[in-house]
C-alpha cells in the first residue's frame, strides 16, 4: 500500500478529489491549511502575504494505482506556475482498524 499526500491550492482541491475518486480511490482526507513554499511572497494591497491557502489531500492506494492517482492530481492542479503544489508518495507498512482493534489489510 502507498500513502499519497498532495498539497494543492485550495481553489482546485474539490476538483482534484473528484478526479482521484474517478481513478478508483475509495476514500480521501482533506485538510484545509496554510502554507509557505520556497518562492517569494506576493504583495496584496501593499502588504506581503505570509501564507497561502492550501489543502492537503491524503489517500491510501494499492501500489498498482499510484501512477493513475498521481496523474489525476497533476492533470487538475498543474498550471505551470510556481506554487501549484507537491505530491508525496510513501510506503504504508501497517494499518489498524480502530473499531475492531485489529490489523487491517483493507484500504477502506
Amino acid at each position: 500500500m502507498k500513502r499519497i499526500e498532495a498539497i494543492v491550492q485550495s481553489d482546485v482541491s474539490k476538483q482534484v478529489i473528484k478526479e482521484i475518486r474517478k481513478a478508483g480511490v475509495g476514500g480521501v482526507t482533506l485538510i484545509q491549511s496554510l502554507g509557505q513554499g520556497m518562492g517569494e511572497r506576493p504583495e496584496i494591497g501593499g502588504r506581503q502575504i505570509e501564507f497561502n491557502s492550501v489543502d492537503v489531500i491524503l489517500t491510501i492506494v494499492h501500489d498498482s494505482e499510484v501512477k493513475s492517482v498521481v496523474s489525476a492530481i497533476m492533470d487538475v492542479a498543474h498550471t505551470g506556475q510556481k506554487g501549484d503544489g507537491k505530491i508525496f508518495v510513501s510506503n504504508v507498512e501497517e494499518s489498524y482498524d480502530i473499531s475492531t482493534k485489529e490489523k487491517s489489510t483493507k484500504l477502506i
